[in-house]
């Protein structure tokens, strides 16, 4: 082709291609490309499923098939509605064909009263040897709050956690049921908390277990009323709980930690997802600034008892979970901090698909028995420190 032909072709597709989109075959306009904004969207969110180890990718995925959506993005009523990653698990359960794993746990369902009305709870209680028909042992208990960020989720949601602490800690669980925003604001969860934990106490004995060997735990939101509770029962001057099992525990409302950006757009939780609940749980922006959700910040964590936290990589609470832990030693608390890589928030009730659900569980269990065994053996306590260990307690005789 001579030179100036060629010049002149090429004048004139810089022309066209300055001018607008270029028509292709049949006419057809490329594809708009993405914003660098998207295309960095759609990198952190396949970056979090990458990181994701293959127990936890299988969950993921299943949660995404089942069709559930980021938070943020739906009304109060659809979150309520939409799948959870408890249904994921049962969903990969079902495909791999498993039976769920057999359970000597007895599950009843009970109101009690709240701060502003009835509420539910369920008792989980672990089979024990019996005498002349009566349980021959007192066992401790467990005083477990859910999560769902004070919003959505339910006992049922969480039952694959309460179960499996009643189980393999040999423990009755008590799983709270608390009001929830937007209906009802922030103090009204922690309000309702404080009133089961009380309730817990006074009918320990009732349902079989030791109201002196009582602890606390939690998921996420539940592992920030799990903890509240301890602040709460050392400033009313109530009996305090002797452990605290608090997994990836809301301890903060920052959301430029680390752990927030590094997981933005991760599922099940991520950035916008959690702001989603912040801004449905307050009445008051200012509100952020309370010392029972800013506990890394404002709140004052001293003499409180013994606590196991744990978080997970694929979440952006692990930042705030870790320095809530290492603010609690500081306070004086005997702490046992954890984190796994690999899986998400949420993971810990995963134990029958999710091997680091099981060994989570494992951790959180040994670490209860060691509070329990202390305080058994010293008649009490708050299981701050020390190794002691003792038999289960033999039941009261029946009258």
């Amino acid at each position: 082709m001579p030179a100036p032909v060629k010049a002149s072709l090429t004048a004139i597709v810089l022309a066209l291609v300055a001018s607008g989109p270029v028509l292709l075959a049949h006419g057809q306009a490329p594809k708009a490309q993405p914003t660098q904004k998207a295309s960095n969207e759609k990198d952190k969110s396949d970056g979090a499923m990458k990181r994701a180890d293959n127990d936890m990718r299988a969950v993921l995925e299943s949660l995404q098939k089942l069709g559930a959506k980021p938070l943020s993005t739906l009304t109060v009523e659809q979150a309520r509605a939409q799948p959870t990653p408890a249904d994921a698990v049962k969903a990969v359960i079902a495909e791999r064909s498993k039976k769920p794993a057999a359970s000597n746990v007895r599950k009843e369902n009970v109101m009690y009263q709240g701060a502003a009305g009835q509420l539910p709870a369920r008792i989980y209680t672990p089979a024990r040897s019996t005498k002349q028909g009566q349980p021959d042992t007192v066992l401790p208990v467990i005083v477990y709050y859910h999560g769902g960020g004070w919003v959505i989720a339910d006992l049922d949601t969480y039952d694959a956690s309460a179960e499996a602490l009643a189980q393999k800690a040999n423990a009755i669980v008590v799983s709270i049921e608390y009001r929830k925003a937007p209906e009802h604001k922030f103090p009204a969860a922690h309000e309702d908390s404080f009133r089961a934990y009380q309730w817990a106490l006074a009918n320990a004995q009732k349902w079989g277990g030791d109201p002196q060997r009582v602890a606390v735990a939690g998921e996420s939101a539940g592992g920030n009323l799990a903890i509240n509770m301890a602040i709460m029962a050392r400033d009313k001057n109530v009996q305090a709980p002797i452990h605290m099992l608090l997994v990836y525990p809301v301890a903060g409302t920052d959301t430029t930690t680390a752990s927030y950006k590094e997981n933005a757009t991760a599922a099940p939780l991520g950035r916008t997802d959690m702001e989603w609940f912040i801004e449905k749980v307050l009445a008051d922006p200012a509100e952020k600034n309370n010392p029972m959700l800013d506990l890394v910040g404002k709140a004052d964590l001293a003499r409180l008892p013994s606590a196991t936290v744990i978080t997970a990589q694929i979440d952006p609470l692990r930042s705030e979970g870790r320095a809530l832990a290492d603010k609690l030693r500081r306070a004086g608390s005997r702490v046992t901090y954890q984190n796994y890589d690999g899986v998400a928030h949420e993971f810990f009730g995963m134990a029958a698909v999710v091997a680091d659900a099981a060994r989570a569980q494992a951790l959180a269990v040994r670490e209860l028995r060691q509070a329990f065994q202390q305080s058994a053996a010293t008649g009490g306590g708050n299981g701050s420190s020390g190794n002691a260990s003792s038999e289960p307690k033999k039941a009261p005789k029946q009258r």
